[in-house]
């Protein structure tokens, strides 16, 4: 019995150290390359997150797109994933937690591009197919399937609220302490917490009542409104301030932004 017992105290000490090291690597991993030149003045003018940043934050998130692309496959599923995919999704990931410096999406290995909108059960014809992003779960889990062209889309539409691919990235975010319930306990301090709460439900009541500018579909769970919150705030910063300044008050509390850009 002793035996097994250390035999198993072993074990568990061996796991966490592998975990410790894994986790230090990652987050002390440097770039292979350096940055394409041809990609920051796509970036710019995809990216208003980007463009709004100074000259020494804007080499974080070049090197953190890198480190991101060096971790986490990015594969097409009857497409054909280009550089502009692989720039799109890299940065929807780093925009959401680019003030937290030593974040990993511990929970992401891999990304899934397919040509267009796909149904529930992630299949690609058919006349049901209404979703264009999803984080995966069960089978899946550790996998993000994002629509190529509404990725794309997201990012020249200058004018829209909503972004797909950041949109998945906030849930993964919020998925980060165990439960996907619209509170990212890894991100919202303590003291914001029952603030972001209330404002949340505020904002949800309104939006069922047609009375908010925020997408309807914020609507449907607290785990929604977070998500989509979030693509609107980073997409059009200036607007949500205008619209709900005691909404963007708290996201910029959550996400630790001085100032996120003009919409």
């Amino acid at each position: 019995m002793e035996t097994l017992l250390l035999s198993l105290f072993v074990l568990a000490v061996l796991v966490l150290l592998f975990g410790y090291f894994y986790s230090t690597m990652r987050k002390k991993a440097q770039p292979a390359t350096t940055f394409p030149a041809a990609w920051r003045p796509v970036l710019a003018e995809q990216s208003v997150f980007y463009r709004e940043l100074d000259p020494g934050a804007r080499l974080q998130f070049e090197h953190r797109i890198q480190v991101f692309l060096q971790t986490t496959r990015i594969t097409g599923v009857h497409t054909t994933v280009e550089d502009l995919d692989r720039l799109l999704v890299a940065a929807s990931a780093i925009i959401p937690i680019f003030a937290f410096p030593d974040w990993e999406y511990i929970n992401l290995n891999e990304v899934l591009l397919y040509p267009d909108s796909f149904n529930h059960d992630f299949e690609q014809s058919g006349s049901d197919r209404a979703v264009l992003g999803m984080v995966g779960d069960g089978a899946l889990n550790g996998v993000m399937v994002l629509s190529q062209h509404e990725l794309r889309q997201a990012f020249s539409n200058k004018t829209s609220k909503t972004n797909t691919a950041i949109h998945e990235f906030a849930h993964l975010v919020d998925k980060t302490d165990g439960a996907v319930d619209g509170i990212p306990e890894v991100l919202v301090k303590q003291s914001y917490v029952l603030p972001w709460l209330q404002a949340m439900q505020k904002e949800i009541k309104k939006i069922r009542a047609d009375r908010s500018d925020i997408n309807p579909y914020g609507g449907t769970s607290e785990a929604e409104f977070f998500a989509v919150a979030a693509e609107y705030f980073f997409e059009r910063p200036d607007l949500m301030e205008k619209k709900n300044p005691e909404l963007y008050r708290l996201l910029r509390e959550i996400f630790l932004q001085q100032r996120t850009g003009s919409g």
